[in-house]
């Protein structure tokens, strides 16, 4: 935001200079960009005016004029299109030297000559471009010093605020914050009451109080839209970085600088009926004060009457209803709209306009009566008009309420590192505009209405620091008691599941938690992701509730690079609405696509597939030491291919997903290739056994090699897990090592090589024992799957 200097000292006289002034407000955290001077450096140039203009003999473009400075007459030659008789100007005298070192003296003309030159705005550094002479008011009093007259011994600051100090867009409040700084007081203009000279009042109907919870409006006939903008008021608006545009318009300008408070002027006898506050229809269409016609959706405030939408709320006004040279009558609107219904709202069509700049961060909530007293003086005082009542429509439930904080002594020493007086706490905080209450353990502060950011224990005690001042804060060294952390055996680090991937070949990605809503739909149909308020785009809109849908951005970016081979993980959270909230479910989750191995002449040239991803997620679950609580399930997943899709159980209770991009969703997205994908909750993978010594065996094992012949649908973990119900506590290992399909076996049938081994701890076993356990092995596995032993 910028500011006048002078502007802010009407309101507060702190005795600092302006470096001092400057370095105060930086040091306070609101940070100052720049300064700069109102104007260019020049010197004698004063107030003069035009006696008389006649046609130069020799130029059909030039005048020549005879010029006043209240003592003497000058003749000057100019070439500017406004000069007239009667009118008051700069005038740079013979001796005067304007910005860029430039020295006025006397010079000759097409042969006519000419003592001095009439200024333009640009010329005096006062403008970046002007189209002529700058035209002063009609009582500005000739041969006055105009560098006086226009009170240009002024600097403009230029204060970066952050989001949160939306109290701080106004000259009322920086004046509060230099008036807490410097323990001044803080003295703006009167503000009183408009008394009403007319009964009108507008009809008012606010349809969405959740977004406008108060909305104020009223009736000012028979002004004068033609009346010049008051010189200071102009002066003001530019310093501050607006131009001005007419008396109404610049009027609510300067509310907005001076008080915070946005305002809008709406011409009476455009409105059709009354004032209905309410969301936009979708698909409504609004022509705006910049001539650009939006598409307004239905999450979009309005204020409209009762035909169409009037204005974009908190944005922008629209063409149809604004003052016009025409107005005679006029509604002022002065409203709080809720931040939330505004943010992103201007940016979706490509605007940012000082209203919305404020609405965003948040406006005071009981400004907006004092703001309307204000502008309706100032449109009396310039254009005349007889005012009518305030009309306010407030919904109290919905409006903000004041934040109630406790303060404790202790925690302040503990933060700041600092013993702070009891006096000087309450202090700084009544100066801050807070009802302090003194409690047994330290205060309880009552925000003001305009300090929104105010909400927990931490922000009065940033706010004590601010203002007792960040460089008298004791330096100390941090101390604090730091044993050190357990770290439970029975829980894997994190750093070996990443590890463990990485040595398989693979890379970690990070990708946001926001997604595109479309991409989510197409992954997880039937959970309805949380939706942002304020999303940075309309591609990171809701929270994912599956990390595929950023890890497949991931894959699609690298095989759009011409990159044979991905491989990528990413450990994250997964954000799940249920019943009783948002579940966040922290996630491991991969995928790959590509070439199985990296291009060589050794390597086989083949793609991945589904039991790629399952071997790399075995090779995690092995670290655990847990791999056979694990199970992989055939079943349907919306995301995934039908045929190659297994949910994955760990103790009988599903922890993830695991099998192929169902090929409507590669397409949908985009993808050129299959890709295989993984799931899995990360609390189920970080789980371990903890390693335990067991003595080795002296005795030697026992080997069965069985062949088996079942159901070619018949999965092989339903096998083991019928033979080790049966097989005996000394079965030590099982392994299959080969699957035969072919001739000699019937067609719906396969074979199966398994590797039974027993042992014994403390004996050797005998075959008798051994051939029992594979006797009942075969009885239950004929039983249960169908087996028999292969001929």
């Amino acid at each position: 935001m910028k500011f006048s200097e002078q502007w802010l000292r009407e309101w507060v006289q702190p005795e600092v200079s302006t470096q001092e002034l400057v370095d105060q407000v930086t040091m306070a955290g609101l940070e100052v960009d720049d300064v700069d001077p109102v104007a260019g450096e020049f010197s004698g140039v004063v107030v003069g005016e035009v006696i008389s203009r006649e046609q130069h003999p020799n130029a059909d473009k030039l005048s020549l004029c005879q010029v006043s400075d209240g003592q003497e007459t000058f003749q000057i030659v100019c070439g500017a299109p406004n000069v007239r008789a009667g009118l008051k100007i700069p005038f740079a005298k013979l001796g005067a030297v304007l910005p860029g070192n430039f020295k006025i003296k006397k010079a000759k003309l097409r042969d006519v000559e000419s003592f001095g030159m009439l200024c333009a705005e640009a010329e005096l550094g006062l403008s970046e471009a002007s189209d002529g002479l700058m035209e002063l008011p009609a009582d500005a009093p000739v041969g006055e010093d105009f560098r006086v007259y226009m009170d240009l011994d002024d600097q403009i600051i230029d204060v970066d605020l952050t989001p949160n100090r939306g109290d701080c867009l106004s000259i009322a409040g920086l004046a509060r914050e230099v008036g807490v700084l410097n323990r001044v007081a803080v003295q703006g203009p009167a503000i009183e009451a408009v008394a009403p000279a007319i009964d009108d009042k507008p009809s008012i109907e606010v349809q969405a109080s959740g977004a406008c919870p108060r909305y104020l409006g009223r009736i000012v006939r028979g002004v004068n839209v033609t009346a010049a903008t008051p010189l200071w008021m102009v002066e003001k608006l530019r310093r501050g970085g607006i131009r001005s545009i007419d008396p109404v318009v610049d009027i609510t300008n300067y509310v907005l600088l001076e008080l915070g408070q946005p305002m809008h002027a709406f011409d009476l006898n455009q409105l059709d009926g009354g004032i209905r506050v309410r969301m936009a229809a979708e698909q409504e269409k609004l022509t705006l004060l910049d001539g650009q016609e939006v598409t307004l959706s239905s999450d979009t405030l309005v204020i409209a009457d009762h035909s169409r939408a009037l204005a974009m709320a908190g944005i922008m006004g629209g063409e149809q209803s604004g003052v016009t040279e025409t107005t005679q009558d006029l509604m002022l609107e002065a409203a709080f709209f809720n931040p939330i219904t505004i943010a992103g709202k201007a940016r979706a069509h490509g605007l940012h306009t000082d209203s919305s700049h404020r609405f965003e961060r948040g406006v005071d909530y009981q400004l907006a009566r004092t703001a309307m007293e204000r502008a309706t003086q100032l449109v009396l005082d310039i254009c005349g008009g007889q005012p009518g009542p305030i009309e306010e429509v407030v919904s109290e439930t919905d409006l903000p309420k004041a934040a109630t904080i406790e303060l404790r002594r202790a925690r302040i020493e503990k933060i700041l590192g600092l013993k702070m007086a009891d006096d000087d706490v309450q202090d700084i905080l009544e100066r801050l505009g807070m009802q302090v209450t003194a409690t047994e353990q330290g205060w309880q502060a009552v925000a003001p209405s305009y300090r929104f950011d105010m909400a927990i224990e931490a922000d009065l005690i940033e706010e004590l620091a601010r203002i007792y001042g960040y460089n008298r804060l004791p330096v100390r060294v941090p101390q604090a008691a730091t044993p050190l952390a357990t770290a439970p055996e029975a829980k894997m680090p994190l750093a070996d599941v990443r590890r463990q991937l990485i040595s398989r070949g693979y890379q970690e990605a990070i990708t946001y938690s926001f997604v595109d809503k479309k991409v989510q739909q197409v992954l997880d149909p039937k959970v309805e992701a949380l939706a942002l308020l304020n999303p940075i785009s309309a591609e990171m809109a809701v929270m994912r509730t599956t990390l595929w849908a950023g890890l497949l951005g991931a894959v699609e970016h690298n095989m759009k690079r011409q990159q044979p081979r991905v491989r990528l993980f990413e450990t994250g959270l997964r954000f799940v609405p249920t019943a009783d909230g948002l579940l966040q479910v922290p996630t491991l989750a991969m995928a790959i696509a590509g070439n199985r191995q990296p291009q060589g002449w050794s390597n086989e040239d083949s793609g991945v597939d589904f039991f790629d991803i399952k071997g790399d997620l075995e090779s995690v679950l092995q670290r655990s030491g847990l791999l056979g609580d694990y199970r992989f399930v055939a079943a349907q997943h919306d995301a995934l291919h039908p045929g190659q899709t297994a949910r994955i159980e760990k103790d009988g209770q599903p922890v993830g997903w695991i099998g192929a991009l169902h090929p409507q969703a590669q397409k949908s997205l985009d993808l050129k290739h299959a890709v295989y994908l993984v799931e899995i909750d990360l609390a189920a993978v970080q789980q371990r056994r903890v390693p335990a010594f067991g003595e080795l065996s002296k005795f030697p094992e026992m080997r069965r090699d069985l062949a088996l012949v079942v159901e070619q649908g018949v999965a092989v973990d339903d096998v083991f897990a019928g033979i080790r119900s049966v097989a005996g506590e000394y079965l030590t290992n099982l392994t299959l090592f080969d699957v035969y399909v072919g001739k000699g076996i019937d067609p719906d049938r396969k074979s199966l090589a398994l590797g039974l081994t027993w042992q014994h701890p403390s004996r050797t076993l005998t075959d008798e024992e051994v051939n029992d356990s594979v006797n009942a092995v075969l009885a239950h596995l004929n039983e249960s799957v169908g087996a028999t032993l292969r001929g």
